[in-house]
């Protein structure tokens, strides 16, 4: 497999789907062959899971089905867009991956981090990124984002209360510790050039790094 694949994780109101839209024009105007897509969705039958999962009138839907839907959202998603635009040796930046999993559903929601791995180990078949990028902001400032963003879509999530985004970005930590070789902290509270200019540097020197150790 010739491709790279990067993700972009952080709590809600991180901007790292502004950024990964962004970073695909930026690396596409460098000459890199890039895809950019989403989790959950990318495709059709994962968009529909989407929906189900993310339906705020979905309010009574169990931790565990949710973290189920999750991985066979990424399957499906893996399997039809990821790994052949991999196999063609594309860049694909995906906004979120398993660690969202882990973070939301084995932190936050209690089900426990290596339970939810085990669960997404079927899913991905050992395809974890190359690079991850996590889009660091406190989740007050993020939430007071998504307040003021009136064009941004409104989700399940975004009716937990403060105290879940603050389990998920205490999770986040935790990722970030267990696996400083892959996963790259991005400070996401400043401009969004700044954060752009900081991770279009991340991604170009870990891509120039990965050719010349080939």
């Amino acid at each position: 497999m010739s491709g790279y694949f990067i993700t972009f994780e952080g709590g809600e109101g991180a901007g790292k789907t502004s950024i990964l839209h962004s970073l695909e024009k930026k690396l596409t105007s460098l000459g890199y062959d890039v895809l950019a897509t989403r989790e959950p969705g990318g495709i059709d039958i994962a968009e529909k899971i989407r929906h189900i999962i993310l339906d705020p009138a979905h309010t009574a839907m169990d931790g565990r089905t949710e973290a189920l839907l999750y991985a066979a959202a990424r399957r499906q998603h893996l399997a039809e867009k990821v790994l052949p635009a991999l196999e063609e040796g594309k860049i694909v930046l995906c906004d979120r991956f398993i660690d969202s999993s882990l973070a939301y559903q084995g932190y936050a929601r209690g089900l426990g981090m290596e339970e939810v791995f085990s669960i997404n180990q079927f899913a991905i078949q050992d395809c974890m990124p190359d690079m991850t990028l996590f889009f660091d902001i406190q989740p007050k400032k993020g939430l007071e984002r998504i307040t003021a963003n009136k064009d941004r879509e409104r989700n399940r999530l975004d009716l937990e209360k403060l105290a879940f985004h603050e389990s998920v970005y205490e999770a986040y930590q935790l990722l970030v510790s267990k696996f400083p070789q892959r996963i790259h902290v991005i400070n996401a509270d400043q401009p969004f050039t700044q954060v752009e200019d900081e991770t279009c540097s991340q991604i170009v020197s870990r891509l120039e790094n990965n050719v010349k150790g080939r």
